[in-house]
């Protein structure tokens, strides 16, 4: 694999799972990799890659030339094998036509096998020798030109353009007749440098047919848990500027291994990926939508319900513990233990804002007691939980927590008669602070991942809030035991 195909494989590729999900005409998480971003991977997947390159094997050779004295001399060159490749400068310029990647002062050797025979009218038998050469070829310029284009939510890899030149071959010859060494030099360089100028070029098409092939079948969800995937299917084909490459994809959530349920999100119309720091090399803008379609998706798999049977202050869940509080409940059920049932009538709505990250959190909360085999409802508290959230960049996770702003509570139903809310009001923030939010940020803390491909870690991560999302700014780092050709079996 060239260095070229790995270096259009960090743009394109994201952590794989099963997926059948389909494109939508709208993005949630906007993708911009700058500058910084595109020579630091350039630097990392060419100094990776040019190992690929070597061995790689040159056609044979063969010439029949006129050499003064010797008449006819049919000489062949084999075995040629281009041994070690460096790269001591590259480049990445973009521009409205795609991507185009030049390696200057490219340097590569070369070894192979020569052989020759003649024979003259002096020496009626044939003359043969043969050995081992080196060469040097120097000054080489490899370049090509590519383009990205979004096709069914993966993306299609196209190649435009591609060329190698060889400016100068330096030939060195191991045993021989010293009158042959010039006479290869003047009747191969130009052979040598032809077929060098072929093969890398072939070599890299082969390179990317291959790595195009492996976009079209890319898998197009980020798995987070057992229920819940990212949907990361491209929306519309990658941005290209001066200094930056910029991708959209779908970001919201969905069921894992089902087809994604309707979208109602509508996109913001902010810029949509903007850092202050200008030299970090990767920005992930998410929507508020984002947030919200996790909220709306594990709400819809009923995973927003739960009894609570344990509290810090275990007298709370006995109703002697309540006898002040609601005396006819304990008159009702004396020392009776209880249960809290508490299910969320409506996904939590999440709001983001240049200043905050505020949760609105409706829940319904049955008390039930516990009378020997039976469990009895006895009362329904609405709950409206106003909380602010924070989030944090742990590895390659968004993780987030909430705490308690305030909260509103009215009485849904009762069978024990009327309830003073000023009197539950002490319970229920308890209830909240030692149960609820910890239960809540003990998931949030979690957080999902974000789209970053293996091998990559987020570093010195900076979190923007703006109107209605979350930026990203990072830098990143590499994980040098990592192989990249793990890339290309997943």
């Amino acid at each position: 694999m060239s260095p070229t195909v790995y270096f259009l494989l960090i743009f394109s590729l994201f952590i794989p799972s099963q997926s059948h999900i389909q494109s939508t005409d709208q993005s949630f998480i906007s993708i911009l990799i700058s500058q910084n971003g595109l020579d630091f991977l350039k630097d990392l997947l060419v100094a990776k890659a040019i190992s690929s390159l070597s061995p790689l094997q040159v056609p044979q050779i063969e010439k029949t030339v006129k050499i003064p004295f010797a008449g006819k001399v049919h000489i062949v060159l084999s075995n040629i094998t281009i041994d070690r490749v460096n790269v001591p400068s590259s480049y990445v310029k973009l521009g409205d036509t795609g991507i185009a990647i030049v390696a200057s002062g490219t340097t590569c050797n070369l070894s192979m096998n020569w052989y020759y025979s003649y024979s003259t009218w002096l020496v009626p038998v044939t003359i043969s020798d043969s050995g081992h050469a080196s060469v040097q070829v120097e000054g080489m310029e490899v370049g090509l030109t590519l383009g990205l284009e979004n096709q069914g939510g993966a993306l299609k890899l196209s190649l435009k353009e591609c060329g190698c030149s060889v400016k100068d071959i330096s030939i060195i010859l191991e045993g021989g007749a010293s009158w042959l060494y010039q006479g290869v030099v003047d009747a191969f360089e130009g052979q040598i440098g032809s077929a060098v100028e072929t093969a890398i070029p072939k070599k890299l098409k082969e390179g990317v047919s291959n790595l195009d092939s492996l976009l079209q079948g890319l898998p197009k969800e980020i798995s987070v848990d057992d229920v819940a995937a990212l949907n990361v299917t491209f929306v519309s084909d990658p941005s290209l500027s001066s200094s930056s490459i910029g991708f959209e994809i779908n970001g919201l959530f969905t069921r894992t291994k089902m087809d994604s349920f309707p979208n109602y999100y509508q996109k913001s119309s902010q810029p949509s990926v903007s850092c202050t720091d200008p030299s970090k090399m990767l920005g992930i803008s998410l929507e508020e939508a984002v947030f919200n379609s996790a909220s709306a998706l594990y709400f819809n798999s009923e995973f927003m319900q739960w009894i609570v049977d344990k509290v810090p202050d275990q007298s709370l869940l006995n109703t002697a513990g309540w006898r002040f509080i609601v005396p006819q409940l304990y008159k009702k059920y004396p020392n009776d233990d209880m249960n809290m049932n508490i299910s969320l009538s409506s996904p939590p709505v999440i709001r983001i804002s240049s200043h905050n990250i505020d949760a609105t959190v409706y829940a319904d909360l049955i008390i039930d007691v516990l009378e020997a085999s039976d469990v009895i409802p006895v009362a329904c508290i609405s709950l409206v939980i106003h909380a602010s959230g924070s989030v944090k960049i742990s590895r390659n996770n968004l993780v987030g927590s909430v705490k308690l702003d305030d909260f509103n509570m009215s009485l849904k139903w009762s069978k024990i008669g009327n309830l003073h809310m000023y009197l539950i009001q002490p319970v229920m923030w308890t209830i909240i602070e030692t149960v609820f939010l910890p239960y809540a940020n003990l998931h949030l803390g979690k957080g999902f991942p974000l789209p970053i491909i293996h091998g990559f870690t987020l570093k010195d991560a900076e979190i923007l809030c703006s109107n209605s999302k979350i930026t990203v700014c990072s830098d990143a780092t590499f994980a040098e035991s990592y192989d990249l050709r793990q890339l290309l079996v997943h």
